[in-house]
């Protein structure tokens, strides 16, 4: 059985979570590193999922979707790794965080939503606006909420 509470004491025991408390600006950073990731993530994710929805038609949905893609990327990873660090400093109120708990739970909502969304309809972009999916056009519309609900939560976390 996994003991959740001691790993979290652990974790922010650690000497990287001490570090990262102590180091100046070492934290700042990691926070402002996490900020950029979301940016990275959201704001194309935001513009890819209105093109889904009929906005923009100009622009060739394969094309947009190339485009955007190593940006998408580069945003997740560094919130995922950001988001890590940020966490083991502080594990202990973080784990039993509702907002954060809630937060982490839409994460992995909007995760496996992006990757039902590649495996169901990347290979039907170039017929999207002759024929757009319903599902897909509501996976969309679930996209936008739920990445911005991921935002939100993260930002209330210290307030809540």
């Amino acid at each position: 059985m996994i003991d959740g509470p001691a790993i979290a004491a652990a974790l922010e025991a650690s000497a990287f979570a001490q570090w990262l408390r102590s180091a100046g600006l070492t934290y700042a950073t990691v926070n402002l590193l996490h900020l950029l990731g979301l940016c990275l993530l959201v704001a194309p994710m935001l513009l890819l999922d209105l093109r889904l929805l009929g906005l923009g038609r100009r622009y060739p949905l394969p094309a947009l979707e190339r485009d955007l893609s190593p940006w998408l990327v580069t945003g997740l990873v560094l919130l995922l790794v950001s988001g890590a660090a940020l966490f083991s400093a502080d594990a202990v109120p973080l784990s039993g965080n509702r907002v954060f708990l809630t937060k982490i739970a839409l994460l992995g909502f909007a995760l496996v939503n992006a990757l039902a969304f590649r495996v169901l309809w990347s290979g039907h972009l170039p017929h999207w606006d002759r024929a757009p999916p319903t599902f897909g056009r509501l996976q969309a519309l679930l996209s936008i909420a739920l990445w911005l609900s991921v935002a939100a939560a993260g930002r209330l976390i210290a307030y809540l």
